[in-house]
């Protein structure tokens, strides 16, 4: 947030026959439901659901019929059997999901002072937007996000380290997949749009509250740690909780209805802001990826009721 992004850990777990006992989960089809909602409630491909319940993927699905939903595993094995290579679901491909603006990871050499001098912004800005102490000593393989359209590192050139760490802030990547339906209802409770929200956070993260991208955003709606300190001091009426996956849609959604309220409820403006930060989309207009991403949010706009 604040240029968010990137994007999903997660992927479908290499092929192995399928347990003795099936996990799977029975779901009835509610009113609107289609198999692409479903799946995308479970972050499953519209393809893995169909192959599972033996359906073409193209099928309606009707009213009070039940479908079954699969675990990953039973999902792959049942792709395999349909002679489907099995692929990652719709949030974790790169196909259309631009990579996050601003991801940077520390070389050797790279100091706090260096990165902030050559973005043209102040060491303390730079710091609290990613979590970290002004005075802080950067770790070789720190994930970090760069301001929008700060020009690239002296040393993004050399190769980046294998290990990747995190800086220790809030809010904390944990655990937890938040359904589409649950998305829709915090977002409404704190002012934004569900449709719009739940397209972020299905851009954003599959609804898995565990990721974190190369740019430092976490968790379902992929908040950085700055924003989530301003939202926490600015626009939550009470104590946000870190490792709350919920409390993690709930800061995207109070951020997202601000910044709703100051584009005078332009939803592709406020799409834009989120993503690539709405000072720089005033200064510079929207950058070519920022187009993309925006695009990809109001197409699944649609397909999320809005």
């Amino acid at each position: 947030m604040r240029p968010l992004r990137f994007i999903v850990l997660t992927a479908f777990a290499t092929l192995f026959l399928a347990p003795a006992a099936s996990a799977h989960v029975a779901r009835v089809v509610g009113p609107g439901e289609t198999l692409w909602s479903i799946a995308a409630q479970n972050n499953l491909t519209t393809r893995t659901v169909a192959a599972y319940n033996g359906l073409p993927e193209t099928a309606h699905v009707v009213l009070g019929s039940t479908i079954l939903v699969p675990t990953v595993a039973e999902g792959t094995v049942a792709l395999t059997r349909s002679g489907i290579t099995p692929a990652t679901s719709p949030a974790t491909t790169g196909a259309s999901a631009p990579r996050p603006q601003g991801a940077y990871i520390v070389r050797a050499g790279d100091t706090l002072t260096g990165l902030a001098t050559q973005a043209g912004v102040p060491v303390a800005q730079m710091a609290y937007m990613n979590g970290l102490s002004p005075k802080a000593q950067l770790i070789t393989g720190t994930v970090m996000k760069l301001p929008s359209g700060a020009p690239v590192p002296a040393r993004a050139s050399t190769p980046a380290p294998a290990q990747r760490v995190v800086p220790n802030a809030a809010p904390n990547p944990t655990p937890g997949v938040v359904s589409a339906d649950r998305v829709k209802t915090l977002a409404a409770a704190h002012g934004a749009p569900g449709s719009l929200a739940a397209a972020i956070a299905w851009q954003e993260s599959g609804f898995n509250n565990a990721v974190v991208s190369s740019a430092n955003a976490r968790g379902v709606m992929q908040v950085m740690p700055g924003t989530w300190d301003w939202v926490q001091q600015n626009l939550a009426q009470s104590r946000l909780n870190p490792s709350s996956a919920e409390d993690n849609v709930r800061a995207g959604s109070l951020y997202l209805a601000r910044l709703l309220r100051e584009t005078n409820g332009d939803p592709r403006l406020a799409a834009a802001g989120y993503y690539q930060g709405l000072a720089s989309v005033r200064q510079r207009g929207m950058f070519d990826d920022t187009k993309r991403y925006v695009d990809n949010v109001l197409a699944l706009r649609a397909r999320f009721g809005g």
